[in-house]
């Protein structure tokens, strides 16, 4: 993930404040413009807060996209994405909290990093029906680099 070689990554969005799927429709250009080429997108899911109480509920999806940028360079971008669209505060902590717009990083090729700012493949991602879900309409058979599973049966074990 050098900025010389194209490669895939995976990112899941999500909004549960304000103009939901303007929000993430706001990111997507934004994702296309400055990270590359959206390959795939999938349908807008709605689901409840995951982590936290709240009343509102989320709008959440799921792309792939085609890029040469270095993958470190690739997070800031997600992360300045983030605060343009109104996001003023990352969770922390495993403190979840309602949010204009979430950017993650699920998965980038085959790599995996482990770094205090930066891990992928997510961390949480296979536990999550609401990244499975999504990610599963775009990319069934991609393999988790760590659990060596494809998402197909990753999404099978995650209760509903």
């Amino acid at each position: 993930m050098n900025g010389t070689n194209e490669y895939t990554v995976y990112l899941a969005l999500g909004s549960n404040l304000g103009d939901k799927q303007k929000n993430i429709e706001e990111a997507l250009d934004r994702i296309e413009e400055r990270i590359g080429s959206i390959i795939s997108l999938s349908a807008f899911y709605l689901t409840a807060p995951v982590g936290f109480q709240s009343e509102n509920i989320f709008v959440n999806c799921a792309c792939e996209v085609a890029t040469d940028i270095n993958i470190y360079r690739l997070f800031e971008i997600t992360q300045d994405i983030e605060k343009e669209i109104g996001r003023s505060r990352k969770s922390k902590n495993g403190q979840y909290t309602d949010r204009t717009i979430d950017i993650d990083l699920i998965l980038a090729g085959d790599c995996v990093i482990d770094t205090p700012d930066l891990t992928i493949p997510h961390p949480h991602f296979h536990t999550r029906s609401f990244v499975l879900d999504p990610l599963y309409e775009i990319a069934p058979d991609l393999v988790h680099p760590l659990l060596g599973k494809s998402i197909r049966e990753l999404r099978e074990k995650v209760p509903r």
